[in-house]
């Protein structure tokens, strides 16, 4: 049992460490309050191959391994968790092409996915259907030799930049059960109808845009069906957010990480009664309870991640990681604040943000509440064991 990182692993871990540091770190607290797009930060990420993370070496991609995926993402949530979610809306859509797209598709997209000469997102989420996602109104009527999509999705993360963007539609609306109805289609970004009507306002999450796109009339080609095969869409959006949820949970770390960084600086340098807080046993309990929960966060999303590397199914270790290291992450930034006191609220310190972030990770690819019970049936069922 190994639970260090190769050489491999390390140096990329390092060379991510040093580009946060160095182009995130100084500039979050600034951008993200004047709502201010990390234009030169994504260049970087394009300059680092990081677009390319989940997308196939023959294709131009770096084909990396599931723990190196989850080490960009802790590495981003540390310096900025908004810049990750850029990054991670368009890793998922980019894994879900490299896997189930036909090999027309795979030449056309993923070349320039790898680069980020073209970005990309997932239109799943609509106004009354996020986990629920059989329960989608969007629809997409076939017209000859062309599709033809009406509907609107919401939480669209990379919505202005995505190209293609891929959507959830019910080819089948009449399909018992209703997941055999559904498709997803590859709607490049200039397609007639497609519009991105407005931009959400966030408690956090800032850095990136979540849309709400709406789809009037949009024709299609059928080539532009994912894998060429309707009544699959459903499976292939779920294949690929067990690696979503890789990323969420790698992103729960590195907001844990911030946030223990954050703390274990301000219980060294702040004085009260004449002398460091961390001398106060009350805040050593709270730095302690910070780290273990870190740790313990950042080993289960790394022991999910190598599952995932080792080939075999892994809805059930990716669910209870992410599960897990979001609430952890939560609970870091809550303790974190908490050490800062009354600083802590302030605007000026880097825990407000963190503590902002952190209950989306809760949210995200699919609710913890849901996850319970995915985690639950499978280990019910006997298609999942923990020994």
């Amino acid at each position: 049992m190994d639970f260090t990182l190769n050489d491999e692993q390390r140096l990329f871990r390092d060379t991510l460490r040093d580009f946060v540091d160095r182009e995130i770190v100084p500039v979050a607290r600034d951008w993200e309050a004047s709502g201010r797009y990390p234009t030169e930060i994504v260049e970087g990420m394009k300059q680092l191959g990081l677009f390319g993370l989940a997308v196939p070496e023959e294709h131009g991609g770096l084909g990396a391994d599931t723990v190196s995926f989850a080490l960009a993402f802790e590495e981003i949530s540390r310096g900025w968790m908004g810049i990750a979610g850029i990054l991670g809306s368009h890793s998922v859509s980019c894994f879900m092409l490299a896997r189930h797209g036909t090999e027309e598709q795979k030449a056309k997209y993923l070349p320039e996915l790898a680069t980020g000469q073209r970005r990309t997102g997932i239109a799943l989420t609509e106004p009354g259907a996020g986990t629920d996602l059989q329960g989608i109104l969007t629809t997409a009527r076939r017209d000859g030799d062309d599709y033809v999509i009406n509907g609107t999705k919401m939480w669209i993360t990379n919505a202005r930049h995505a190209d293609p963007l891929p959507v959830l539609v019910k080819t089948d609306p009449g399909a018992s059960p209703a997941h055999r109805g559904m498709s997803i289609l590859l709607v490049d970004a200039d397609t007639p109808g497609l519009e991105v009507t407005r931009d959400i306002g966030k408690l956090g999450y800032k850095g990136t845009e979540s849309c709400e796109v709406v789809l009037t009339d949009v024709r299609v080609p059928s080539s532009q069906l994912l894998g060429g095969v309707e009544g699959r869409g459903m499976q292939q959006a779920l294949s690929s957010l067990e690696t979503g949820r890789i990323n969420i949970a790698a992103r729960s770390v590195g907001i844990a990480q911030r946030a223990y960084e954050e703390a274990l600086g301000y219980a060294r340098d702040r004085t009260a009664f004449g002398q460091p807080i961390g001398d106060f046993q009350a805040v050593q309990l709270r730095v302690a309870e910070i780290a273990v929960r870190l740790q313990s966060a950042r080993l289960m999303t790394y022991w999910a991640a190598s599952r995932m590397d080792d080939g075999v199914r892994m809805d059930t270790e990716s669910g209870m990681a992410k599960i897990f290291a979001s609430e952890q992450a939560l609970a870091c930034a809550t303790d974190a604040m908490r050490i800062h006191g009354g600083y802590g609220y302030s605007t000026e310190f880097e825990v407000e943000r963190l503590y902002r972030d952190a209950p989306l990770m809760s949210i995200g690819e699919g609710t913890n509440d849901v996850l319970r019970g995915v985690v639950a049936k499978a280990l019910l069922a006997g298609k999942a064991t923990l020994r």
